[in-house]
């Protein structure tokens, strides 16, 4: 089976209170996946200004994602496809260039809290990794 694209809140539940979902991202970072510089730079953006958490353990913690991790860029190409799904199915800029990313990757499954689970966008499926019904 092909890699999912792991949205950043997906990485940043392993930081989690939530043992639960925290072990679960745990498992889902463990078994690879591609993500993009967009959710590194979310995922540094949120340990810095909300869990206010020291540059060394950030660090750290961006190491460990991008060593389980396919790291994609971001490029032209992946600007223009999310310009075009946040048009088409109204997604928020942010939310439309993960999904970019995750169709230009070719990965069939996007992993996220954050999005409708279950909506297809262009045979991309989107999927909530912590609910039990998946």
């Amino acid at each position: 089976m092909s890699k999912p694209f792991l949205d950043s809140n997906v990485v940043l539940y392993l930081l989690s209170g939530d043992v639960a979902k925290a072990d679960r991202a745990q498992t889902v970072l463990e078994a690879g996946g591609f993500i993009s510089v967009q959710v590194l730079n979310e995922v540094t953006s949120v340990c810095h200004r909300k869990l206010k958490m020291p540059w060394q353990e950030i660090d750290a913690l961006l190491m460990a994602v991008k060593a389980a991790c396919e790291v994609l860029p971001l490029t032209l190409a992946s600007h223009e496809k999310a310009v075009d799904v946040a048009k088409r199915f109204r997604l928020s800029f942010y939310d439309a260039n993960i999904v970019a990313s995750a169709m230009l990757s070719g990965a069939p499954l996007l992993l996220s809290e954050d999005m409708q689970s279950g909506m297809s966008i262009d045979g991309l499926e989107i999927r909530n990794p912590f609910k039990h019904s998946d």
